[in-house]
């Protein structure tokens, strides 16, 4: 069974894919916010020991003697020392007039700082990004702020950031890894009743006859139910459908048996000069024309399918049409063949041969299932959204309890001693009313039997 005309993806590979591509996009997403988090957490890290440094030079700047004096503490710079040797600069000055340390540091705008507040920022010295940390003291006596700064090249931090980082990554690559190799065995775990369902479907793909009973997997997954009692009911409709072609067919043989003997003992006959015998092979001719008709009505009112294109129907004209076709055997039966309709209108949509051919069985059986100086009428009625049409009969009728029999293929009721037939004239009119979305009622009409189909308009 093909599902299209290019190639579907498997099970399998649609799973692997929706569990993988989020995974990876998680782990994608975790890596950027760990690269935030990591850079944010070496920036304030180095930023505590940086400061630290600021705020122990800082401490030492004095006023004696109306002059600013400082002592560089070496612990200062000692806490600055790492295994990158970054380069540490400093500058001290009082104003814009340079104290001591490196003239050339990028100078602050003296007053955008705050007092005794340090600032943290990043500037390029020397060809090299630096992170400098800078404080403003105002010291009594000294009309000029004087600003501390302390800064040091990025080898460390950055050395620093990309060690957790590629840490990170190790870990999620073993991670992804670690569920790539579980998702494999999950996998087969999960598809492993979709893998026993097929494999008790493919079971009964034999050259024996077809097994179209209910399957028997056993407990099923939720998700799966609903496929087996999909799959359960389609084996029941072809096993429905089936046992019905064969009973049609082997009632049809059997009917189509009859008519063909009769051929083959009259044309016996005729060769020996019966003159009686062309009359019966006639009658078995016609005989058995009806019945193939019959066959191919009612098989072409049982096509499943799309329904043939609906045109508009006149059941007054049709009714007519019926009964031109029907007067001969009409008079023959003795039976009066008559029409009751006002001036209608009697307009369905339907299939109009489907519909001729269904109530010119009801006509037939009318005239076949009739009395001597009996009538066979076509009543036509209409009211708001429903078309009636019924065929009534003075015939001996159908008793309740039989009724459904009758519709049935190949019913014969009175066996072989009614009117040559072969039973399918009711069974033709259920299967088309049924194809057409109309109601079939079976009723009394005191004597006789009325037949009423409802259109719905």
């Amino acid at each position: 069974m093909s599902g299209g005309a290019g190639r579907a993806i498997s099970l399998r590979f649609r799973l692997l894919l929706a569990m993988f591509g989020p995974l990876a996009a998680l782990a994608l997403v975790l890596g950027l916010l760990g690269w935030v988090l990591i850079s944010d957490v070496v920036r304030r890290t180095n930023d505590r020991v940086l400061g630290g440094a600021l705020g122990a030079i800082a401490e030492t700047v004095q006023v004696e003697r109306g002059e600013v004096t400082l002592d560089l503490p070496p612990a200062a710079f000692g806490m600055l020392e790492n295994s990158e040797r970054d380069n540490v600069y400093y500058r001290i000055a009082v104003g814009n007039t340079l104290l001591t340390g490196y003239a050339d540091l990028p100078a602050p705008d003296i007053s955008v700082l705050s007092v005794d507040e340090p600032r943290f920022r990043f500037a390029q010295f020397r060809g090299q990004r630096i992170r400098i940390a800078e404080i403003r003291r105002n010291l009594p006596r000294i009309d000029a702020p004087v600003v501390v700064q302390v800064a040091e090249t990025l080898q460390n931090r950055n050395s620093l950031r990309d060690k957790l980082m590629i840490a990170l990554l190790i870990g999620e690559c073993v991670l992804v890894g670690i569920v790539l190799l579980l998702i494999r065995p999950a996998l087969g775990w999960s598809l492993r009743p979709l893998s026993d369902l097929r494999g008790v479907i493919e079971a009964r793909d034999t050259r024996a006859a077809p097994d179209l009973s209910p399957l028997r997997t056993g407990p099923l997954p939720t998700e799966l139910r609903p496929l087996s009692r999909s799959f359960d009911r389609l084996l029941a409709r072809l096993d429905d459908a089936t046992t019905g072609m064969r009973r049609f067919t082997a009632d049809a043989s059997h009917q189509m048996r009859t008519p063909l003997s009769v051929l083959k003992v009259q044309v016996a006959l005729a060769r020996r000069g019966s003159g009686e015998a062309l009359h019966e092979i006639e009658e078995a001719t016609d005989r058995l024309e009806r019945l193939l008709t019959q066959l191919l009505t009612l098989a072409r009112a049982d096509e499943a399918g799309v329904l043939p294109p609906d045109h508009e129907i006149d059941l007054k004209e049709l009714s007519q049409h019926v009964i031109s076709r029907r007067i001969r055997q009409a008079i023959e039966a003795d039976v009066e063949l008559l029409l009751e309709a006002g001036d209608g209108p009697y307009r369905i949509h339907g299939h109009r041969t489907l519909v001729f051919e269904m109530l010119s069985n009801l006509v037939d059986n009318a005239i076949r299932y009739n009395r001597p100086g009996g009538m066979a009428q076509i009543e036509l009625s209409a009211e708001a959204g429903v078309v009636r049409l019924a065929v009534v009969d003075t015939g001996p009728g159908i008793p309740a309890e039989l009724r459904e029999m009758a519709m049935s293929r190949f019913a014969r009721l009175q066996g072989e001693r009614g009117p040559p037939g072969s039973g399918l004239g009711l069974a033709i009119v259920k299967s088309t009313a049924e194809r057409m979305g109309a109601q079939l009622e079976l009723g009394d009409a005191k004597p006789g039997l009325r037949v009423t189909v409802t259109f719905t308009v």
